[in-house]
């Protein structure tokens, strides 16, 4: 809807994982050092810890960029899984041809995978995602898997990454031998406010805008106080505001439009008096849309109790012109 009026390729804060629009702070850029370093040294567990929305997953896949071509690589993204089914993924990720039905089997495939690709001087990379969700049995299993090796290294180099809820959980004392296996931890710290700022320019640049001040220094003040330097919440309110600056005819982004963005992110309605420009149409149909959708469902429900009294009609009537232009 607003590409072309902001002169833009494609949407420059999707909130999908594409490594094209990574922005390497310094913070991810030491995690991502870490990780290359981690798996290619064959340090044994990895762990990668970081708030919700600092971009982590968006990490990996630029490290599976990094190592493509000198590691096999499983990327369990459902941490949900019991072991077995957890194992199950990871030999049809990695391709493994031949597997039978019991854990031990399965194993069996795995070791023999490892030995191969070893002999051939390939590493093999198992990632779980949101590993924070894993239980206590399936980390100690997972443990387990480290055991695959040779007398001078790892055969499978295991990267957990999740929430900070992650450090808590392998801090409990039954995980105290997965704890001592550990041989790099690294974080994802927030963005700051210069980081924020070149993150926005960094995304728009990356999707083909031209022009890169289209958010002046108010309104990446703003999106920082809200978003905390969280580069998910910093997409969301962004996108939000290049589709209000497009019905408003703003080639800028301030902070008033930072504000209504916000304002729609939290209670779904814009007011309609802050509209204005030659597409205000367009965004006050956006407000009726929104606002018509609640006071259907309001007025349904009351219209439902209001039968008792026979007074349906009524409430049905009143909705309407609520809703009336």
């Amino acid at each position: 809807m607003y590409l072309t009026f902001y002169g833009l390729a494609e949407r420059p804060f999707n909130a999908t994982p594409d490594p094209k629009f990574l922005y390497m702070s310094p913070g991810h850029k030491e995690a991502l050092a870490q990780l290359v370093y981690g798996t290619q040294e064959r340090k044994g567990f990895i762990v990668l810890t970081g708030k919700v929305g600092t971009g982590k997953t968006t990490l990996l896949h630029t490290l599976r960029q990094r190592l493509n071509g000198q590691a096999a690589i499983a990327f369990v993204f459902n941490s949900t899984l019991a072991f077995d089914e957890l194992l199950e993924y990871v030999l049809e990720d990695l391709g493994v041809p031949q597997r039978g039905p019991s854990r031990a089997q399965r194993l069996i495939a795995l070791n023999n995978f490892l030995i191969e690709r070893e002999r051939v001087g390939q590493n093999t990379v198992l990632i779980v995602d949101e590993a924070q969700n894993l239980d206590v049995s399936t980390l100690e299993q997972i443990r387990l898997l480290s055991n695959f090796e040779t007398p001078t290294s790892k055969l499978l180099q295991i990267l957990l990454v999740g929430q900070p809820e992650l450090k808590t959980k392998l801090n409990l004392p039954e995980l105290w031998q997965l704890r001592q296996r550990v041989g790099l931890r690294c974080q994802i710290p927030s963005l700051t406010l210069e980081e924020t700022r070149a993150y926005i320019r960094t995304r728009l640049r990356i999707a083909g805008a031209r022009d890169l001040s289209v958010f002046v220094d108010g309104a990446v003040d703003r999106i920082v106080a809200y978003s905390g330097g969280i580069p998910r919440l910093i997409n969301t309110v962004c996108d939000h505001c290049l589709l209000f600056g497009y019905a408003d005819n703003k080639r800028r982004i301030d902070r008033t439009i930072v504000n209504q963005a916000i304002e729609y992110l939290e209670d779904g309605v814009r007011s309609p008096g802050k509209v204005r420009g030659a597409a205000s149409a367009k965004a006050r149909l956006l407000v009726r849309w929104s606002v018509g959708t609640l006071m259907v469902t309001i007025g349904s429900a009351i219209a439902a109790l209001a039968l008792k009294a026979n007074s349906a009609a009524l409430v049905i009537q009143s909705v309407r012109q609520l809703l009336l232009p």
